[in-house]
């Protein structure tokens, strides 16, 4: 090998191992402005050729401000982090439940291997910031007012940008504290040796501080699993099982209550999980039509979504309308924008004939253009004509829902919520009631950085009317507000189910 030869190896081996040691970095690790201005303008260009959703709930003065904040804080930050946080916190504005940011596989990687983390389980109960462990130095249920001098709620708010909801929902944004606390805090304060906290035991109104150690990314981890909670809400936090999916009980010869837990399965009409379904409600449904039943709760609170057309085929034993999945849907391009930094292993080279066979799906899908837009045409399986099935209920129907209802959960929803004959319980809902952003999925990767960033592509516009109190840009809001209280939360009560079984209770009597 002569000396030239050997010379452009060490080259290529030189810049192979200097990429490799920026992309290993820690969350902590130096990241230039040069890159951090590169990825962000690169990630500007995406959202405004990709991403319908860019001003569904912002105007164009809106963004173009916020961007304006970004590209000045990139001046002012030194980390890779940094940069991170500016990522999630425009990610966030946006007002899109679909939106996420993840860190590169090895800094994410390299954060999961760290000591310093928050060492208390939590958990927000009607507003406040609980201890959610038994057995810890702070006791169970005690109140936490304030970590290292700063008082929670501004602590809270600073997480907001790591939990994307649609439009400008707040209240499902403390839903995933239970198990992201730690994590959250670390992001946006950096990693502690020690933690000062201060507290409220309960029943008390002696203010009380302690010293804790901060504790080993697996270790908070471990926490998660042994938390107070996890009785009432572990359904939430892990996979289900397709028979937990969906439920059905009898309570009495009046009252049923059928749970759609998830709608993650089958895909189209054609797959087994998808009949198995229909069989399902077809039997349900014609029991309670059998049975007289007067009052049939719908408990969707653990709902995040799922696939296409479950939640309509639901719907169609429910209502007395006829109906289509959405009144309108529309995405940006005709070809699919910035290939090059799409997150795919194919090379980019081959990238633009693998583009092809996607570009004739969005021409086909989408091939109505106004104003920039390309819609749906109106033969489209989204805008099929439903009609209620024959053994639609017939009876009262209480819907029950929650902080993590999202998505094609809280389209089923929403639809629900539209008939003047249902009763809502609960809590506003993270999905949007109008309308959201879905479908299909994107993900780009920021060139320097490594960050991965996706969204859903499809404007949305549900088949709802205007509803009362029903505001854009928030969540389903129900008809009786109500949360876990403090009480149900120590002795793990379901404080919702409860109370829509009183309100059954009242009406027949």
């Amino acid at each position: 090998m002569n000396r030239t030869i050997k010379l452009t190896v060490a080259f290529i081996i030189a810049f192979i191992f200097s990429a490799h040691s920026i992309f290993s970095q820690s969350f902590d690790a130096p990241f230039s402005n040069k890159n951090m201005l590169k990825d962000l303008t690169v990630f500007k260009q995406i959202r405004e050729k990709a991403n319908s959703g860019l001003y569904k709930y912002r105007t164009k003065k809106q963004i173009d401000s916020i961007y304006a904040w970004a590209y000045d804080q990139v001046g002012k930050s030194t980390t890779y982090g940094d940069f991170y946080n500016i990522i999630c916190q425009l990610t966030d504005f946006e007002g899109s439940l679909h939106n996420g940011t993840r860190l590169s596989r090895k800094v994410k990687k390299s954060l999961n291997t760290e000591n310093g983390y928050f060492p208390i389980q939590v958990k927000v109960i009607e507003g406040k910031l609980l201890v959610n462990t038994a057995g810890s130095k702070i006791p169970l249920g005690s109140e936490i007012v304030a970590i290292n001098n700063q008082e929670v709620k501004d602590v809270l708010q600073n997480f907001y940008k790591y939990y994307t909801t649609d439009g400008n929902i707040i209240s499902a944004k403390t839903v995933a504290l239970p198990v992201t606390f730690s994590r959250y805090y670390r992001m946006h304060y950096g990693r502690k040796d020690a933690f000062f906290i201060t507290y409220i035991p309960h029943n008390s109104s002696a203010i009380k501080k302690i010293k804790l150690k901060g504790i080993l990314y697996k270790k908070s981890k471990e926490n998660f699993k042994n938390r107070h909670s996890k009785a009432y809400d572990d359904m939430f936090y892990r996979d289900l099982a397709i028979k937990e999916m969906y439920t059905f009980k009898n309570l009495d010869k009046n009252t049923s209550i059928l749970s759609f837990n998830s709608f993650d399965f089958g895909g189209n009409e054609d797959t087994k999980e998808y009949k198995e379904f229909v069989v399902f409600l077809d039997r349900v449904f014609l029991e309670l039509k059998n049975n007289r039943t007067k009052n049939l709760i719908v408990d969707i609170r653990h709902n995040g979504g799922g696939s296409d057309p479950n939640e309509v085929v639901a719907y169609e034993y429910l209502t007395k309308r006829i109906f289509s999945e959405n009144k309108s849907a529309w995405i940006t391009f005709k070809k699919l924008p910035y290939i090059k930094y799409i997150d795919t292993k194919i090379p980019r080279f081959l990238r633009p004939i693998g583009a092809i066979k996607y570009n004739k799906m969005f021409q086909k899908d989408y091939p109505i253009e106004k104003n920039g837009r390309f819609y749906e045409g109106k033969d489209n399986y989204d805008h099929k004509i439903r009609k209620p099935n024959k053994n639609a209920f017939n009876g009262k129907i209480y819907l029950l829902i929650g902080a993590e209802v999202a998505s094609a959960g809280s389209n089923f929803g929403s639809l629900l919520a539209n008939d003047t004959t249902t009763t809502i319980i609960g809590e506003e809902t993270c999905g949007g009631y109008f309308g959201h952003n879905g479908h299909i999925p994107l993900a780009y990767i920021l060139p320097k950085s490594k960050i991965k960033t996706f969204f859903s592509i499809v404007n949305l516009r549900q088949y709802v009317d205007e509803r009362k109190g029903q505001i854009f840009g928030r969540g389903i809001i129900p008809d009786h507000y109500v949360t876990q209280t403090y009480n149900d939360f120590i002795n793990q009560e379901d404080t919702q189910m409860n109370c829509v079984l009183d309100l059954i209770h009242k009406n027949n009597n």
